[in-house]
C-alpha cells in the first residue's frame, strides 16, 4: 500500500561536498593570504628604464613634494587687523594766504584704516552759494551758445555744474545755470604740487594676525621693538626691515614712482605685509616682510591723451554767513595706500606626510606600467613575455577536474625555466 522513499548514496555526496565547500572557502577567507605572481625579467635594457623612472619619481617626491611644497606641513591662514597712523605737517602759501596742514587735514578718512588718501595736491573754489552764473566754458563743451535756444531750460549737461537756466550769456557766450556759485574751474593743475612736503610724512602701521588651527597670535611688533626703538627707527629693507614707520617718499620711491611727479595728479599704492611662516621653528622667527606695489599712475606716463590719469575725489567745507548757507569746495588729489596683508603658516602635521607618502608610492607603479608596455609590445619577444605574465583558463563548467590537475604540474614545470629562454 505504501512506497518507501529513500536517498540514494549521491544525494548524501552531494550534500557533503557542498558542506566540504563552504567550510573551505570561510577558512581561506581567513586564514589565507593571496600576493600576486611576479614574473622576473632579466634585461638590461628595461632594467634601467624601471630604474630611472622610479629613480625620477624618488627625486619628484623628495625635491618637489616634501622640499619645495613642504607636503609633510598642513597650512592655516591668518585672521588679521591692520591699525594705521599718519604723523606730519604741511605748509602751504598760495596767493599770499598761509595755511598749515596736519593730519587731520590731509588724511581721508581720518580713522586710521588699512586704506586711506593722502592729500598732496588740490584746487580750492572759496565761497560758494547757490545762485545764477555762467557755466565753465571748456573745449568741446556744450555750454557754448550764441542765443537762448542754444541753452535748454531745464537742461544739464554730464559734465556740467548745475541746471540751464534757458539764458545765454553774450559777454562769456555761456549758458547760464542754477548752481554753487561761482563755479569750480579745474583746468589747471597746480604744479608742481602744493603739498610737496608730504613727502616726509611718516607712516605708522600696527598690523596683528592669529593663526587660529596653531593658536599663534603675532604682531609686526615683534621681539625687541620697544618704545625707544620706534621713535629712533625708520623703515630700510636692508638696515630695519621690521621698522613699523615707514617715510612717504621712500614707499613712492620702492614702489617706483617719482614723488613730485605722483604727488601733482595722485595714484595708488599698494603696501603688502607677508606673513609666511613655518611654526616648526620657534614663534619668535615669524616675522613680517613688506613689499610696495604701484597700483595705478605711471611715473613715466607720457601719452596726455590717456582718459583719468591719476587720482582725485571732491570734498566740501560748509558754514553759514549772513544767515546764508555757503561753502568752499576743495578737489583733492592725493596718493592712496591700500595695505594688504597676505598670510600662510605652516607646520608638521602626520596626516598630510601619510598621504604624501602614499601618494609618491602610488605613482611609483608608473615605473610598472612603462616597463610593461615595453615587454608586452616593444621587444622582439614580447610574445613570450605575454605567455608568462598572462595565464588564460577556462570555466570550470566547460573543462573536467583532470586537466587542472594538469595544468598545475606544468605550472610547476614553467616555474624553474628561465625566462631569457627563446
Amino acid at each position: 500500500m505504501y512506497n518507501s522513499v529513500t536517498k540514494g548514496p549521491s544525494s548524501f555526496q552531494g550534500s557533503s561536498r557542498m558542506k566540504s565547500c563552504i567550510t573551505n572557502a570561510v577558512s581561506n577567507f581567513f586564514f589565507e593570504y593571496e600576493t600576486p605572481r611576479q614574473v622576473l625579467v632579466r634585461s638590461k635594457r628595461v632594467g634601467v628604464v624601471c630604474r630611472l623612472i622610479q629613480l625620477g619619481v624618488l627625486a619628484y617626491i623628495i625635491g618637489w613634494v616634501f622640499i619645495y611644497e613642504k607636503g609633510y606641513q598642513s597650512t592655516d591662514t591668518a585672521v588679521s587687523s591692520v591699525f594705521t597712523k599718519m604723523k606730519g605737517v604741511g605748509y602751504t602759501n598760495v596767493n599770499g594766504e598761509e595755511r598749515i596742514w596736519d593730519e587731520a587735514d590731509y588724511v581721508f578718512p581720518v580713522q586710521g584704516d588699512s586704506s586711506f588718501v593722502v592729500m598732496t595736491n588740490y584746487i580750492i573754489t572759496k565761497e560758494q552759494k547757490i545762485g545764477k552764473c555762467p557755466e565753465i566754458q571748456h573745449p568741446n563743451s556744450k555750454n557754448s551758445c550764441s542765443s537762448d535756444s542754444d541753452c535748454a531750460a531745464g537742461g544739464t549737461e554730464r559734465t556740467g555744474h548745475g541746471k540751464m537756466t534757458g539764458r545765454c550769456l553774450m559777454d562769456s557766450k555761456t549758458c547760464e545755470v542754477l548752481a554753487w556759485c561761482p563755479v569750480e574751474d579745474d583746468s589747471n593743475i597746480p604744479d608742481p604740487a602744493l603739498l610737496i612736503s608730504a613727502e616726509n610724512y611718516t607712516l605708522f602701521i600696527k598690523n596683528s594676525v592669529n593663526f587660529p588651527l596653531y593658536k599663534v597670535r603675532r604682531s609686526n611688533l615683534v621681539e625687541g621693538i620697544n618704545m625707544q626703538y620706534i621713535k629712533s627707527c625708520l623703515y630700510d629693507p636692508e638696515k630695519d626691515p621690521l621698522c613699523p614707520i615707514f617715510r612717504l617718499g621712500d614707499l613712492v620711491k620702492m614702489s617706483g614712482y617719482n614723488f613730485s611727479t605722483i604727488a601733482r595728479e595722485g595714484g595708488a599704492i599698494g603696501i603688502v605685509i607677508d606673513w609666511t611662516c613655518n611654526l616648526d621653528y620657534a614663534e619668535s622667527e615669524c616675522c613680517p616682510t613688506y613689499t610696495f606695489h604701484g597700483l595705478y599712475g605711471d611715473a613715466g606716463e607720457k601719452d596726455k591723451a590717456r582718459a583719468s590719469v591719476g587720482y582725485n575725489f571732491r570734498y566740501t567745507q560748509h558754514y553759514m554767513e549772513d544767515s546764508m548757507e555757503k561753502r568752499n569746495l576743495l578737489k583733492v588729489f592725493g596718493i592712496r595706500f591700500d595695505i594688504i596683508v597676505r598670510s600662510e603658516a605652516r607646520k608638521f602635521d602626520i596626516i598630510p606626510t601619510l598621504m604624501a607618502i602614499g601618494s609618491g608610492v602610488g605613482i611609483f607603479g608608473v615605473a610598472t606600467v612603462v616597463c610593461d608596455v615595453i615587454l608586452l609590445y616593444l621587444l622582439p619577444k614580447r610574445h613570450f613575455y605575454s605567455n608568462m605574465k598572462f595565464k588564460v583558463t577556462e570555466l570550470l563548467e566547460e573543462r573536467p577536474l583532470d586537466e587542472f590537475t594538469e595544468v598545475s604540474k606544468e605550472e610547476e614545470l614553467i616555474d624553474g625555466r628561465d625566462l631569457t629562454e627563446p
